[in-house]
Parts: C-alpha cells; sequence; structure tokens
C-alpha cells in the first residue's frame, strides 16, 4: 500500500488528537477505560502509518525505504514490532499492582536509552541547519541519559533491590551544578568544534556525564518522595521523546512527547504542593536541603494489641468509618476482601468512606486504582483533603497497609525525614485500628508514633487473611 505524505500527516492528526482525549479521558475514575481505549487507536494507527509510509519511500520518523525494498524493510521491522508487543502484553498481564511502579519506571529507562540512541545516530547524518542539528543532537542525549539512568535507580528503589534511603554525598548539590554546568560548556564547545572525532568524544564524555548525573538525582531523594520521583521520571520520557521527535523529523513524536512531559511535570507539581515539598527541590535531586534529615528514636512507649473480633465489635457500634489504604494492601491483595468489608457495613447503615493521600502506595493513584479494581464505589474515595476535618467526628479508622502517610511525626517532629508532609489526621478519630504484619517502620525509615496512641490498637498479620476474620466475625 503506498501512502501519500499529506495522508501520513492527517492520520498523525488523528492519532494526536486521540493521545489527547486518552489524557483527558484517564483523568477521572469513570472515564479512564475509555481514556486506556483511545490511547491505544492512537499508538495502533501512529505504527501501522509509519511503517507503510516508510515501506513507500517516504521519509517518515527515521525510516526512509525506496518503495522497491519495502519487503525487505518489513522484514526487520516486523519481527520487532511482534517482538517489542509480545513482551509488553506479557508484562502487562502478568505483573501485579504491587509490582506496577517499578515497572513503570524500568519502561521509562527505555525511553530514555531510545532517545540516547537516535541521538548518537543522528550526530552522524547531515543537515541543512548543522548548528540546530547539533543542539538538538546534545539536548535529546543528554534528557535521555538522565531519565535512562535515573529510571533505572527509581526502579531499584521501588523494588527494595536498593535502599530506599537518599544518598547524602559530600557537596551533592554541587555536583549537580557542575554537572548541569559542565553540560552547557560542552554544547557550546560542541558548536565550535570541526573534526569529527573530537566531536564524537565530546558527546561521550557528556553522554557519560549525564548517566552519572540521572542516577545522583534520583539517588538523592528519599523514599517518602518517590511517587513523586516516578511522575517525575514521566515528564522526563516524554520531554527525551520529543528531542528524538525533533531529531527524526517526525511531527507525532514531538506532539506525544510533549504532550507526556507537560502533563508529567504538572502532576509533579500537584504532588509537591500536596506534599508541601518544593518542585524545585524534587526535580533536581533534594537541592537546597544541606545537611538532612534524621528519624526520631524517641521513647513512645508499648503499643496495644487487638484482635478480629474485638475490630467487629467495633464495627458492629459505629457509624461513621474511615478506611485508609496503602502501599500494604496492595502487597497484600487485600482491596477485595475490604471492597467485601466495606459493602456488609453499608448494609447495615454505616458510612463508609475512604481516605486516600496523594502518595498512598508507590504511584500516583495506585490506591485509587486498586478500588476501582474490586467496584468500591467512586463517590465515597476521597482525597486527603476531602476528608481530613472529618477524623474527629468519625468512630473507627481503619489504617490499612499505610505507614507514613498516617504518621503524626510529620507535623510533631521537625527533625523527621518527612517533616512538614500533609498526612491523613487518623489520630483524631475515636479509635484507630492499624493493620501490619509487624512493627517494622515504613517505606521511609521513620518510626511512626500513631501505633503507640491510646486510641490505636495494632491488628497484626497479613491484611487479607484478617480483613476475612472480620468479615466472619460480623
Amino acid at each position: 500500500m503506498s501512502l501519500s505524505y499529506s495522508l501520513v500527516q492527517g492520520a498523525y492528526i488523528v492519532a494526536g488528537l486521540l493521545f489527547i482525549l486518552a489524557l483527558s479521558g484517564l483523568s477521572k475514575h469513570e472515564t479512564a477505560r475509555q481514556g486506556n481505549r483511545f490511547g491505544v487507536l492512537g499508538m495502533s494507527i501512529a505504527l501501522v502509518v509509519t511503517i507503510l509510509a516508510a515501506t513507500s519511500g517516504l521519509s517518515v520518523a527515521g525510516l526512509e525505504l525506496s518503495a522497491g525494498s519495502g519487503a525487505k524493510g518489513l522484514a526487520f521491522i516486523i519481527p520487532a514490532v511482534a517482538i517489542g508487543g509480545a513482551i509488553g502484553i506479557w508484562r502487562a498481564r502478568s505483573v501485579e499492582m504491587t509490582g506496577m511502579p517499578e515497572l513503570i519506571a524500568i519502561l521509562h529507562s527505555f525511553v530514555g536509552l531510545a532517545a540516547v540512541l537516535v541521538g548518537w545516530n543522528s550526530s552522524y547524518e547531515s543537515s541543512p541547519y548543522p548548528k540546530v542539528h547539533d543542539v538538538e543532537v546534545f539536548v535529546g542525549v543528554f534528557i535521555g541519559a538522565v531519565t535512562f539512568t535515573g529510571s533505572i535507580v527509581a526502579y531499584l528503589k521501588l523494588s527494595a533491590k536498593i535502599k530506599s534511603a537518599p544518598l547524602m554525598l559530600p557537596g551533592r548539590n554541587l555536583l549537580n551544578l557542575g554537572a548541569i554546568g559542565a553540560f552547557v560548556v560542552m554544547t557550546i564547545a560542541y558548536l565550535t568544534l570541526d573534526s569529527t572525532f573530537a566531536r564524537q568524544s565530546l558527546l561521550g564524555l557528556m553522554t557519560l556525564v549525564a548517566l552519572l548525573l540521572g542516577w545522583h538525582l534520583v539517588a538523592s531523594i528519599g523514599g517518602g518522595d518517590m511517587p513523586v520521583v516516578v511522575s517525575m521520571l514521566n515528564s522526563y520520557s516524554g520531554w527525551a521523546a520529543a528531542a528524538a521527535g525533533f531529531l527524526l523529523g517526525n511531527d507525532l513524536l514531538i506532539i506525544t512527547g510533549a504532550l507526556v512531559g507537560s502533563s508529567g511535570a504538572y502532576l509533579s507539581y500537584i504532588m509537591c504542593r500536596a506534599m508541601n515539598r518544593s518542585f524545585i527541590s524534587v526535580i533536581a535531586g533534594g537541592f537546597g536541603v544541606e545537611g538532612g534529615t534524621s528519624a526520631g528514636e524517641g521513647d513512645y512507649g508499648e503499643h496495644r494489641e487487638i484482635q478480629p473480633e474485638g475490630v467487629a465489635a467495633l464495627l458492629t457500634e459505629a457509624r461513621d468509618v474511615v478506611i485508609t489504604p496503602g502501599y500494604g494492601m496492595a502487597t497484600a491483595q487485600a482491596q477485595y476482601a475490604v471492597a467485601d468489608l466495606t459493602r456488609k457495613l453499608r448494609e447495615r447503615g454505616v458510612n463508609v468512606r475512604f481516605g486516600i493521600h496523594p502518595v498512598a502506595g508507590r504511584l500516583p493513584g495506585h490506591m485509587n486504582v486498586l478500588l476501582a479494581e474490586a467496584k468500591v464505589p467512586y463517590d465515597i474515595v476521597l482525597e486527603m483533603d476531602e476528608i481530613n476535618d472529618d477524623f474527629p467526628e468519625t468512630d473507627v479508622v481503619l489504617v490499612i497497609g499505610a505507614n507514613d502517610t498516617v504518621n503524626p511525626a510529620a507535623i510533631d517532629e521537625p527533625g523527621s525525614p518527612i517533616a512538614g508532609m500533609p498526612v491523613l489526621h487518623v489520630w483524631e478519630a475515636k479509635d484507630v485500628i492499624v493493620f501490619k504484619r509487624s512493627m517494622a517502620t515504613g517505606y521511609a525509615g521513620v518510626q511512626n508514633p500513631l501505633f503507640f496512641k491510646e486510641n490505636t490498637s495494632m491488628l497484626f498479620g497479613d491484611a487479607r487473611a484478617r480483613v476475612d476474620d472480620i468479615l466472619a466475625a460480623l
């Protein structure tokens, strides 16, 4: 099938519009599935049209084949698409929700690596605007390399393969600024060099600096801020894709990258505001935080334990119940049991609601997706700001697998690593039941004084099993 250039551009406009509709749909629970469908359709159009255009002899997305070599070109392109698609489908179907954050992080690294490879390949090509082209190459490789190693570190932290605590190298802020300054100097030098060997050597040195900067930026950010980091890396991957689009002369890739980059940056900004964090500080690897912080080691007293029958008795007498889920609920896959408990309590006339912290879990919207998967009604799933004022009138709060997001140390202990982060004020309720496997600290490595308060009782064990026990007792 032969395609004209105007038909290809028209198809790209349709795909771009579908991507915009996809982002719009993903902004609400009710339309998220439709948003995903728009995104899949848009990407399918983009892939098919790009392949057909390339085999027709058009220069599209860096692919340019003579019309007579279409079959030969397809012999390389189709297997690559098939293998990549098969791997993607397999991972999407097999990954647990608990593994979704690190999966997304590692996928971001692929986008960054692709931008690096495209930039290096483009550095050998000529352009009618050589200086502009050189800047595109240098910026594209830099963004891609930072995204690549930064995403790998995020993956390692989220999967607990390395410690989540921030790396505190001496003068780390100066190291970050020095790397950015070196990038600017090398870019200027790259524009003035004529020797191919010198230019490629400088590009290689800059790539190494960018790889180290990406690693250090994310390594310097603590576990409590990792959900923001995932969103930030999503933005970086978008800008890396846009840079690749400029190098390849592909308008759709530029549009798509800009959409992902800008939406990811805005989401990161919203989350930073919700966490009372500096947006610049987070994206710059903790820039501006010189001394570091430490968790409190005070004597909080003894904790109290409760059994499922005791929790059932409290719920039987309660009128208002709030459930605050966290990553532990995802780990135990307890969302379905929690949904059953919610339905049973609501049938008894109990006002049950959910309080969702902006960074509950390790991915923006993590808990919302889990609860939607378990068919929990959207209208009883409330954000932190919507429910925080209601805790003093709440009879029972069930903290299921949450830790740092309900930690009063964020308010009461200025030296805490999570100091200043808004949290759910669950301790203001009449009774608080905390579901945990043990008394271990949360992802940020901070002890939680909530566990030792007089109105708090600990229910130890697997969250799903304990909720099932409560259902049986009810």
